[in-house]
């Protein structure tokens, strides 16, 4: 078979762990053509962050210190995981001339004293460049052919728009596909950075956070890969949060369209645009753990087996964020004023996580992020308070609970089983949406409320019994 497997930070951030992959990779490469696609090692992205918070606070001594800190680490992680003395020699040599540029870069953004979009991508791509030469050698050392390439050198093309870049599929696919084909009829392993391309004027691009994912399906879509397997530390997509719900189970099946929602609805462990290269393609993608690989995971394909079409598949929660709920007469019967709102908040950056409208249209109520409700709040009162609107009233900390499930699509009684069992746990309910596609309801509660709201919905649809 041809495999895309990616490795996420928590796979990759000890020796052991790194000698783990490498001899897993090995095994599997004896009767299948491999591509790894790797994340930066654990903590390391957040460290290059820190640095350019410290480069505009313009604290050079922290982004020095942090630059310090990376480079103990890869240094000693090479020096553990490579038994080799000339493999590992080659490696730290390697790691050098990465850790030279980083240093270099860091001086030169300290002199300018700014962080532009560009700069910020070009300094958090040193993480995955560090990482992949880290498993490319450690396959190396066990007598198997494996080179690294970066998201630029494999040839992933992406437009200039730095930090949630989009890929030129077109060229891309014609890139990648020849880059990745030479590798293979050399046999060689090529373990690719994530996270990470370059626009058309060879300038380095970044997809956001959790790009890595992102990389794996286009690069799976380039290559025609049979299967793309996500390593990370779960054994797969679950029915709730373990961390909530002790007897969550594992989903053995869930359809694309179910993992978008899930992932846009919270599964931390997937870019939500993840899924975009697979729909055309119908690849299947299984969501896998490194540290237990004798279980399969999660398949997500395009069209599940009947038996696993339950109504609801998942209960998922995204805390932390506040509720506008506005109003105005001057709102009914005017064309154009839901357009004026998301085009005010749409000007100040911020984006509106959920919408309800009442039918008489003199009130709009919208979710966003804690973190944008003050932004939102005056946006809006600038804008349109005393015009459009005559009142806004705001809450704070609330979490959307949410439902996910193909087999709601036409199925009676589901809303009735839902606000029963939120009813018998005492919770209020805010807010609720539901898409015409009915493939989620998502409601509005306490944040402090979302453990039991969470827990009580679990029970109600025996999500313990699924499979």
């Amino acid at each position: 078979m041809r495999l895309v497997i990616k490795y996420g930070g928590t796979s990759i951030s000890s020796a052991k762990d790194i000698q783990t992959v490498a001899n897993y990779v090995n095994t599997l490469s004896k009767h299948n053509e491999i591509v790894i696609v790797c994340s930066a090692t654990s903590g390391t992205t957040d460290d290059l962050i820190e640095i350019s918070q410290s480069i505009k606070n313009e604290n050079k001594n922290k982004a020095v210190q942090l630059a310090s800190k990376i480079i103990n680490r890869h240094k000693q992680l090479a020096k553990q995981t490579i038994k080799k003395s000339t493999i590992r020699k080659k490696l730290l040599e390697k790691l050098d001339v990465d850790f030279k540029e980083l240093v270099a870069l860091i001086e030169g953004m300290v002199l300018l004293g700014e962080v532009t979009a560009r700069s910020m991508d070009y300094l958090i791509s040193f993480g995955e460049r560090l990482s992949i030469k880290l498993i490319s050698f450690a396959i190396n050392d066990l007598n198997k052919k494996s080179i690294s390439l970066t998201g630029k050198e494999v040839g992933i093309v992406t437009d200039s728009n730095f930090g949630e870049s989009i890929p030129l599929m077109d060229t891309t696919r014609l890139r990648v596909s020849k880059t990745i084909d030479q590798q293979f009829a050399k046999k060689i392993i090529p373990v690719i950075g994530g996270f990470t391309g370059a626009d058309q004027h060879g300038h380095i691009t970044t997809f956001g956070r959790g790009g890595s994912d992102y990389t794996a399906t286009i690069i799976g879509t380039c290559i025609k890969a049979d299967e793309i397997w996500l390593m990370s530390d779960i054994d797969g997509l679950m029915t709730a949060d373990p961390k909530i719900v002790k007897n969550a189970k594992l989903l053995k099946e869930v359809s694309y369209i179910e993992a978008i929602e899930m992932a846009l609805f919270g599964a931390k462990q997937i870019h939500p645009r993840t899924f975009e290269p697979l729909l055309t393609k119908k690849i299947p993608m299984k969501i896998r753990n490194s540290f237990n690989v004798k279980n399969e995971g999660t398949l997500v394909t395009d069209s599940p087996s009947i038996s696993t079409k339950n109504t609801v598949k998942c209960v998922s929660s995204i805390r932390h964020n506040g509720l506008i709920d506005i109003r105005g007469g001057s709102m009914v019967g005017n064309p154009g004023t839901a357009a004026k709102i998301f085009t005010t908040l749409a000007k100040a950056g911020i984006n509106v996580m959920m919408i309800s409208q009442n039918p008489s249209e003199s009130s709009i109520t919208i979710v966003v992020k804690n973190t944008d409700l003050d932004k939102a709040v005056n946006a809006l009162e600038m804008e349109l308070l005393g015009k459009i609107i005559k009142k806004l009233e705001v809450t704070t900390d609330v979490a959307i609970i949410a439902l996910i499930g193909l087999g709601m699509r036409g199925t009676v009684g589901v809303a009735s089983k839902v606000f029963g069992a939120i009813q018998k746990n005492n919770v209020n309910v805010a807010m609720i949406t539901q898409g015409s596609s009915e493939l989620n309801l998502a409601f509005v509660v306490k944040n402090s409320d979302t453990n039991v709201a969470v827990q009580a919905l679990h029970d109600a649809f025996e999500l313990d019994k699924i499979n």
